[in-house]
């Protein structure tokens, strides 16, 4: 099978190594041919890295986007794919509108996003990635819906494979402190609030334990984070908060931790390499990975919503426990190591993914349902639009009368 893999901007970040991830596991296990239609960035180094081949799209301003239909429909005539796989609902929209349903191209689509949207057609298979969010968009949706959580290449992604000694030497990471690993895109919305509670906690623990914390990542946020940072270590009179920028590969930095924070695909990253956890979320959630929690992150994802409390002091009693005892880091390292080779490892994702490319390709949708469902969704869309403007044109309507 000729599968067009559909993914974000190539930039540094969770979806984008998941999609690449499994699309060279799909291939190399399942023997499908696959190519990558994306907007190039730093994370095409991963796509050449596994072996596969790049077509590059255009940077698009809006989804759907003309230009970026043009140069899929292109993509989609030279390749012949039985099957375009797109990753999260811009992706969809495009391939939706541009190829799906004037060329009837069989679409499947794969969701990593923390909310159930309604923006991707109901007969269109998609994946999401916590049982939670299943449990939802099976609720609200007629079509078919599976669970795809985010994979991790144990084979890559492990306690032997990387040395860390040239990165530790590089940042100054010695024995004299625990060293607090995160490894995000440095970006305003989901990330930025969860990262400045880490900074103002590593503060807080100063008095009585030796703590660095290292970001590794770049994007919006970095200055304001930077500033923070060189705040907490010009009042401590130590480099306690060190920010490296993004790595292509972060594999050096998990191997350098004592313990790794953070969220999403970043921290299954994290327990791969046997470190101890604390998942980060919105609205001031934080919590350690352990037997007692690990239900709730099984079901919910890494990741969570707390009670609005934005202060730094729950995080900082969680680092607290892992930073105070080396036996305790080394008991749920071990955990951690445990649960992804048990639930997170690449290879039986990779045959999730094969078993929803084959039911797609095989899925046969009436044409009238799929006409039907254009229509609903651009209604929608207009009528959307029509109060985006109707809003923007009371506000400068507003301005005006100096009201």
């Amino acid at each position: 099978m000729k599968v067009l893999v559909f993914t974000h901007h190539l930039e540094i970040g969770g979806s984008q190594v998941n999609a690449v991830d499994l699309a060279a596991a799909t291939r190399d296990i399942y023997d499908h041919e696959i190519v990558v239609f994306a907007t190039p960035g730093p994370a095409a180094a991963l796509v050449a890295d596994r072996g596969l081949r790049l077509i590059e799209a255009p940077k698009p301003r809006a989804h759907p986007s003309p230009a970026m239909s043009r140069a899929l429909i292109g993509a989609v005539r030279r390749e012949k794919p039985d099957l375009v796989h797109a990753w999260d609902w811009p992706q969809a929209l495009d391939a939706y509108y541009a190829v799906h349903l004037p060329l009837h191209v069989p679409l499947a689509v794969s969701i990593m996003s923390m909310v159930v949207l309604t923006s991707v057609p109901q007969h269109i298979p998609i994946t999401m990635g916590t049982e939670e969010l299943v449990d939802e968009a099976r609720r609200r949706r007629r079509g078919p819906v599976e669970l795809l959580e985010p994979p991790v290449d144990t084979a890559r992604d492990n306690p032997t494979a990387v040395d860390a000694s040239e990165f530790k030497q590089q940042w100054g990471l010695d024995d004299s402190a625990v060293t607090v690993v995160v490894v995000s895109r440095l970006v305003k919305w989901l990330k930025q609030e969860s990262l400045e509670r880490a900074i103002d906690a590593i503060e807080q623990l100063a008095p009585e334990h030796a703590a660095r914390l290292v970001i590794v990542g770049d994007g919006s946020a970095a200055a304001e984070l930077q500033q923070r940072a060189d705040a907490v270590n010009a009042r401590l009179g130590r480099n306690a908060v060190i920010l490296t920028g993004a790595l292509i590969d972060p594999r050096p930095a998990y191997a350098a931790a004592d313990v790794t924070i953070g969220m999403g695909g970043s921290i299954l990253r994290g327990m791969a390499f046997g470190k101890p956890c604390v998942v980060l979320g919105e609205q001031g959630f934080s919590d350690v990975f352990e037997p007692s929690t690990a239900k709730m992150f099984f079901w919910q994802g890494y990741y969570g919503l707390g009670n609005s409390d934005l202060s730094p002091e729950a995080l900082t009693h969680q680092l607290r426990r892992l930073v105070a005892s080396p036996a305790l880091r080394a008991e749920l390292g071990r955990f951690s190591l445990d649960t992804i080779e048990r639930r997170y490892a690449l290879a039986p994702l990779a045959a999730d993914l094969d078993a929803l490319y084959r039911t797609t390709v095989d899925q046969h949708v009436a044409r009238s349902v799929e006409w039907t469902e254009a229509a609903r969704l651009g209604a929608r869309r207009f009528a959307a639009g029509a109060l985006h403007l109707t809003r923007r044109a009371r506000a400068a309507a507003g301005r005006g009368t100096g009201s």
